[in-house]
């Protein structure tokens, strides 16, 4: 009569160790996803410089629409 070891019975399924690895990739994606939905939302960018016109510089690229 040898006694068992604590760990004997337990050892780790590899169904389950896959699935949790699996759902700790899901929630760190779903994570990083509302992350940055939440900075698109309520960030808004600095002005930077462009042109104003059409007829300032050839060549130059202008905002279509600007907010500034």
């Amino acid at each position: 009569m040898g006694r068992k070891s604590v760990t004997e019975g337990r050892r780790w399924k590899p169904g389950l160790v896959i699935g949790f690895i699996l759902a700790a990739v899901v929630l760190l994606a779903v994570g990083a996803n509302a992350h940055l939905v939440h900075l698109a939302t309520t960030t808004q960018p600095e002005c930077v410089p462009h042109l104003k016109s059409m007829n300032e510089a050839d060549g130059a690229f202008r905002a279509a629409k600007s907010a500034c």
